[in-house]
């Protein structure tokens, strides 16, 4: 039942004291009000008979200010439990009263008294659709988003949808209404044959949302330093000899680290994402891995996909949706240098640790260290953790922004311990 009404509400530590404090103020409130009544209840009933007609209207009218003030201080006292209701769930960031809201996102929203009652585990009364609360700084493309044909075909926004996750409002809310279907033109290859066979320019075509309807579009686009001519599959490809051919010596070749990790490496997951083909070289060697990607100007998740591969549609700033300990392998490469403040990337190292098994392995790819500050934030972020260092490269390369500078990165291979 907690799972079903969990919140994407920030420090969840936070938001615990708040409820413990919340919880607190409101049983002196209440505490207070069945004092009150006591005492007005006492006062009515002790106070002595007065035989003059006058007086016992005098009485009477007095009793019922007491009685209309002891049910003032009931009301109160039910707002207040209401609006700290609220509080505690985090619910007070999205106001449904707004006008012109689109009726299907009302009725996501609206909250739902439990059939049964109050829950006794989770002391809950009403389940919350799980929402970002960045959502209400996005509430105008939110509108936008939820305004559908409910049981129609979905408007063709993935752009829409991007942007809202790329602003915070993420998980979005689920909607009623048919996703795009791709068509059955050109055809998809079977694995492990589809690992490295280009689907067809008419699947590529039938990608919606996106500007390049093939692959010389999509191996022309500049999509920065960790996508260039990702999606170009052929033996000729820099593509096809990554993690396979050590370029410098800040490049690691894959059948290395697995040998690091004893032969334990089966499920992994991959922060850097790209076009998939670090999954695919797993792949390749049995390992299963998750590939982190976002629709940045070109339709990664679906090429990851096409390729017979598992892509997850998440940004950094979410929580991963996986549970404690579970891989045996993290890889990032320069997304972990977009973080701009250290606090950020503390919480980001932090969820890679949680979902990291102990003995499993960090592999931190060619990251980009910008100025010498990032490399000393970075590296004392890592030694905070107590990993053991199974390599640890520093060097320089150009990178593929076309300045031909040479820049400063950093590769590791990193143990997680065994803590506790």
């Amino acid at each position: 039942m907690a799972g079903a009404v969990s919140l994407k509400i920030g420090d969840g530590t936070a938001r615990f004291k708040r409820a413990s404090l919340c919880s607190s103020a409101l049983n002196i409130v209440m505490l207070f009000s069945v004092l009150t009544t006591n005492l007005f209840a006492l006062y009515a009933f002790t106070s002595s008979p007065n035989p003059h007609h006058h007086h016992h209207h005098k009485n009477i009218s007095l009793i019922s200010e007491h009685v209309s003030l002891i049910l003032r201080e009931i009301e109160f006292s039910q707002k207040k439990l209401s609006q700290m209701e609220k509080q505690i769930l985090g619910y007070q960031n999205l106001d449904l009263s707004l006008p012109n809201l689109p009726t299907e996102l009302t009725s996501f929203l609206r909250r739902h008294t439990l059939p049964l009652g109050k829950d006794s585990r989770s002391g809950i009364t009403e389940l919350v659709a799980s929402v970002a609360h960045s959502c209400a700084s996005s509430i105008h493309l939110l509108s936008q988003y939820m305004n559908y044909k409910p049981g129609g075909a979905c408007p063709d926004d993935s752009h829409l949808a991007q942007k809202l996750v790329s602003h915070g409002c993420e998980p979005l809310p689920r909607r009623r209404c048919f996703a795009p279907v791709v068509s059955k033109a050109g055809r998809l290859f079977r694995f492990p044959l589809s690992l490295w066979a280009n689907v067809s320019d008419q699947v590529v075509a039938s990608w919606t949302g996106f500007s390049c309807k093939g692959f010389r579009c999509l191996n022309g686009k500049k999509l920065g330093g960790d996508c260039i001519g990702c999606f170009d599959l052929t033996d000729g490809g820099l593509e096809k000899q990554r993690w396979i051919k050590a370029r410098g010596k800040n490049d690691f070749v894959i059948d290395d680290v697995l040998a690091m990790g004893g032969g334990n490496i089966r499920i992994g997951f991959d922060l850097g994402g790209g076009s998939g083909t670090f999954a695919a070289r797993m792949a390749e060697r049995n390992v299963t891995v998750v590939t982190r990607a976002l629709n940045e100007n070109a339709p990664f998740n679906e090429f990851i996909a096409a390729r017979g591969l598992f892509p997850i549609f998440v940004t950094f700033d979410q929580r991963f949706p996986f549970y404690n300990g579970i891989f045996d392998l993290v890889h990032t490469s320069n997304g972990l240098g977009d973080m701009a403040r250290p606090e950020k990337l503390e919480f980001l190292m932090f969820d890679v640790d949680r979902i990291l098994r102990a003995g499993g392995l960090f592999w931190l790819d060619n990251f980009h260290c910008v100025d010498e500050e990032r490399k000393k934030t970075v590296t004392r972020l890592i030694e905070r953790f107590g990993y053991k260092k199974l390599r640890w490269v520093v060097g320089e390369k150009v990178d593929g922004s076309g300045t031909g500078k040479p820049q400063v990165y950093m590769s590791a291979v990193l143990q997680k311990p065994v803590r506790g």
